[in-house]
């Protein structure tokens, strides 16, 4: 295994240039290993979880969903104030940032996302949950691309471009979580239901996202800074991957009525975590 990491290691340092030294040593960063191993699992228990649970029961899971979406309302809570401020601290350029010249600011900024990066293992949990339950019809190929990409375009952002113009995606997205992971907490309490208001904005508020994140990574391609520009045009060909796939998913849900709601977790018209 060792031999492997430092094979593979060489490979990506020859082909991405060096390592960002401030994340040296740091968890699940090191090696790459890990965070292939974790995607490879998750996409054969999206495979076999469903064969697995055919003849049985759907498990209800509602007192863990609570659990589990409050956490992850506070996780984005945290990272979404933490950025902002990080970013009003550094004198962060919304044009182009490079990752050096933030001082400390630079350091708060990497040390949240790479919560940014571990959330995106701890949301393999979506999927597992849709298998628990038996909702099958939200595991679709938007959904598992996304789940399954995010995890490891992240171990490559902390080790190469662990902050700078790295930021703005995650600080969007982390706020979009705010208000989703929220409503599906909320949800699971009947009480709460008639009073959750903002779910129809959330499926908008995604798009959203995903249209001023290539619009501010591409701020960085014309009016370059430090910043790699390899990294910035990945991350415009990636989002425009997700807004078709996401597209078509909305046009879709939108032709077919919609489903009794879920409680504590995604309807048909949610279907997604984002960048």
């Amino acid at each position: 295994m060792e031999l492997m990491d430092k094979t593979i290691n060489s490979y990506f340092d020859v082909w991405l240039g060096p390592r960002d030294p401030r994340v040296k040593g740091w968890l699940l960063l090191e090696n790459y290993t890990p965070t292939f191993i974790f995607s490879a699992l998750y996409l054969l228990i999206v495979w076999l979880g469903p064969k697995y649970m055919r003849n049985k029961q759907p498990f209800s899971c509602r007192g863990i969903l609570v659990i589990y979406n409050l956490g992850l309302t506070l996780l984005s809570l945290y990272m979404f104030y933490e950025l902002v401020t990080g970013v009003l601290e550094g004198g962060y350029n919304f044009f182009c940032q490079d990752t050096h010249s933030g001082g400390e600011a630079d350091m708060k900024i990497i040390r949240v996302l790479w919560w940014y990066y571990f959330s995106k293992l701890i949301e393999f949990m979506d999927t597992f949950f849709f298998i628990l339950r038996k909702n099958n019809h939200q595991i679709t190929v938007l959904h598992v691309y996304h789940h399954a990409t995010m995890l490891n375009i992240w171990w490559f952002v902390m080790n190469w471009v662990p902050c700078g113009h790295s930021y703005f995606g995650a600080t969007l997205n982390s706020f979009i979580h705010v208000l989703m992971y929220s409503y599906y907490g909320l949800s699971a309490v009947p009480a709460m239901r008639p009073y959750l208001w903002w779910k129809k904005y959330i499926t908008q508020g995604q798009l959203i996202q995903f249209v001023l994140t290539i619009f501010q990574t591409s701020c960085g391609v014309v009016w370059p800074c430090a910043f790699p520009q390899g990294w910035l045009y990945f991350q415009i060909s990636y989002m425009i991957s997700l807004i078709i796939l996401f597209t078509n998913f909305y046009i879709q849900s939108i032709r077919t009525a919609p489903r009794p709601l879920q409680t504590g977790t995604q309807t048909a018209f949610l279907p997604l975590r984002t960048m």
